[in-house]
């Protein structure tokens, strides 16, 4: 499996919007995630259920930018800045780099965002 077109392919969904379709079609089952909050998820379902509350909490998408993804062997490294305004009032604002570990079958199997601030 070509990873680096796996990740144009994953950037360019993010890229559109399309957060819980991104997990949906490119994480492998046992995927895990962890960010800069200390928080994270075990699992391709976890993940979809996180996304899909999130997604569902975002009143404005005020901008979604993809600046560069770096591909090497089986990791690779895409920094977004996303812009959302939210139902309860609150901003948020994130520039982070976002680290995969893909399998041989093109999945994702760990996921960890860096605050790029």
């Amino acid at each position: 499996m070509n990873i680096k077109d796996q990740v144009i392919k994953m950037d360019s969904t993010v890229a559109q919007g399309a957060i819980v379709d991104a997990v949906k079609q490119f994480f492998a089952e046992d995927a895990s995630t962890s960010d800069y909050g200390n928080t994270g998820t075990e699992g391709k379902a976890q993940m979809i259920a996180k996304m899909e509350g999130f997604a569902g909490s975002i009143a404005k998408v005020n901008g979604i930018t993809h600046h560069n993804s770096i591909v090497d062997g089986n990791l690779s490294a895409s920094e977004f800045t996303f812009d959302f305004d939210m139902k309860d009032g609150s901003h948020i604002y994130w520039h982070e780099i976002i680290r995969r570990v893909w399998n041989s079958e093109g999945k994702v199997v760990q996921e960890e965002y860096f605050n790029a601030e």
